[in-house]
This record gives C-alpha cells, sequence and structure tokens, in this order.
C-alpha cells in the first residue's frame, strides 16, 4: 500500500477524504471482513486486504487489456532487460519478435538493477524481463526470488570467459581447477551482479575479490593486469581476438538468458504465443 492513510490517499486520487473513507467501508461491509488495520500512525492491509489487493490489480490489468482488444488495437509487449544485454541479446530477440509475431509492438525498459526489473514484473509494470540466471528454478544463479510464482524460458546460452591480461602466470597453464586460483585477485563489481553471483558457484571462494566496477572496468582492469575477471564472452571477444587479453583454461558453464514472467500472464489470451516467439528456433 503506498499512501498509509485516508488523506494521503484521497490527495492522490483528487478525491474528498471522506468520500475515500465511505467507500472503504463499504467494500469491507461487502466482503464481511476487514481490509485495514487502523493505527496511530496510519493504516496497513490486513492478510485479507493483501489478497484483495493482488486480485484487483490482476483484474485491472485484464479490463485494459479487453479495452485494447476490443478496440483492435495493436498488443504492445513491455519488456525490461538487464542494461549487460542490451546492446548484445535484446536486438537479436526483438529480431524474433518481429519475425514471428509482427502484429505485436514491443516496449523497451532497461535497468542495471535485476530487483526492480522482478517488481515490475510482479506488479504488473512489464509483462516480462531478460536477465542472467542458471538451473532450474528462477533465482538459482544465487538471487532471491520474488514471493510471486514466475515461469520462465531460457532463450540464448550466454557462454562466460575467464580472463587475464598476457603474460599473467597462469595464462599458460592448462587444465585449471578453482584451487589453483587460491591468491589470485578476482576484480568484480557487486553482490548483486550476475558474474560475482556466477563466480561465487563457479570459481568458489579461493580467489579474492577485488570491487572494480562494471563489465567494461573489470575488462579495463583485467587488461592491465591488476586481476583475473569472469566476464561474458561477447564482452571480451574483440580483446581475445586482438591478444590484450587470454581466456585461462579453466571450464565455466554458459550462463543462459532467461525471459520471466508472472505465472498468471499464461491466462491471458495468446500472452504465451507471444512469450515463446522469442524462444531459439
Amino acid at each position: 500500500m503506498r499512501h498509509r492513510t485516508v488523506t494521503d490517499a484521497a490527495a492522490a486520487l483528487d478525491l474528498a477524504p471522506s468520500s475515500v473513507s465511505q467507500q472503504i467501508r463499504t467494500l469491507e461491509g461487502s466482503l464481511g471482513v476487514p481490509l485495514f488495520v487502523r493505527e496511530p500512525k496510519g493504516m496497513r492491509l490486513t492478510a485479507a486486504g493483501e489478497r484483495l489487493r493482488v486480485w484487483a490489480r490482476r483484474l485491472l490489468e485484464q479490463a485494459e487489456r479487453a479495452y485494447h482488444d476490443v478496440r483492435e488495437e495493436r498488443r504492445v509487449l513491455r519488456l525490461g532487460a538487464l542494461e549487460t544485454l542490451a546492446g548484445f541479446y535484446v536486438p537479436r530477440v526483438l529480431t524474433r519478435l518481429a519475425e514471428r509475431r509482427p502484429d505485436i509492438d514491443v516496449e523497451i525498459r532497461s535497468d542495471r538493477a535485476r530487483d526492480g526489473l522482478l517488481a515490475d514484473v510482479v506488479h504488473g509494470r512489464l509483462e516480462a524481463a531478460l536477465l542472467l540466471d542458471s538451473g532450474q528454478d528462477v533465482g538459482d544463479l544465487g538471487f532471491p526470488a520474488p514471493a510471486e510464482p514466475l515461469a520462465f524460458i531460457d532463450l540464448d546460452p550466454v557462454p562466460l570467459a575467464l580472463v587475464a591480461a598476457p603474460g599473467h602466470p597462469l595464462s599458460t597453464r592448462t587444465g585449471l581447477t578453482p584451487d589453483d586460483l587460491e591468491h589470485e585477485r578476482l576484480l568484480v563489481n557487486v553482490p548483486e551482479c550476475s558474474f560475482w553471483m556466477a563466480g561465487n558457484k563457479i570459481l568458489g571462494p579461493a580467489p579474492e575479490r577485488i570491487r572494480a566496477g562494471g563489465v567494461a572496468v573489470m575488462r579495463a582492469w583485467a587488461e592491465h593486469g591488476l586481476g583475473i575477471s569472469l566476464l561474458p564472452g561477447f564482452a571480451v571477444a574483440d580483446n581475445l581476438s586482438s591478444g590484450t587479453l587470454v581466456r585461462l583454461d579453466l571450464p565455466v558453464p554458459d550462463l543462459s538468458l532467461r525471459l520471466v514472467w508472472r505465472e498468471d500472464q499464461e491466462s491471458l489470451p495468446g500472452m504465451r504465443d507471444i512469450l515463446y516467439a522469442a524462444a531459439r528456433p
């Protein structure tokens, strides 16, 4: 609940506080259950109020879609994506959607933060979001999944590369294991970063974490010999080709480009077909 008081809610709705209070009392009376707990500093939803909030959000979303459908307006898919993916993978997804579903328009919103994208999916501000993950469930990479059930499909593999500057002591060794990285400096961003989480899963605790910054900063620091870094293959392809970075001989599994959406979206006419149209052939 965004507004803790009737006065604030009334101001947001451009209504009189007495009108809002009466509507709340009428709704509680018709349902036969209290929806709010009245406290000295404001109001909060009861358990019944929380359930009704979820239903109300879904019904309003469906009513809006029904309005546009009856008017035969072009369907719009609001799609979020991590900024890391926006330049390389998002165009591929948009191309597939344009080829297979030319009847829809796609609005893209990119965000640095995964949590923001997931919250927008849960609260209906986005139909779906593209992020990096692994495993059998949303969040298996290491981030907390929202409590609301999410469905997903993996669209493309996202190869990773453990890289270092030419001349690094490990650059000529073969058959490396995570134990060989003890005392190495692993350049990372922040704990919420997909590549930090991937490093935790793949490389373990042996290397010392050195906070550098985003992908571009980690790559630049690695080029200057300030440490090793686990980065997406597309971000270091040119460096590996030119020889400014080398790939260390330690096998690393791919991440997945994962499209996630709220499970109840699949009950909307045609939505499942639209979402699956983004998948590879």
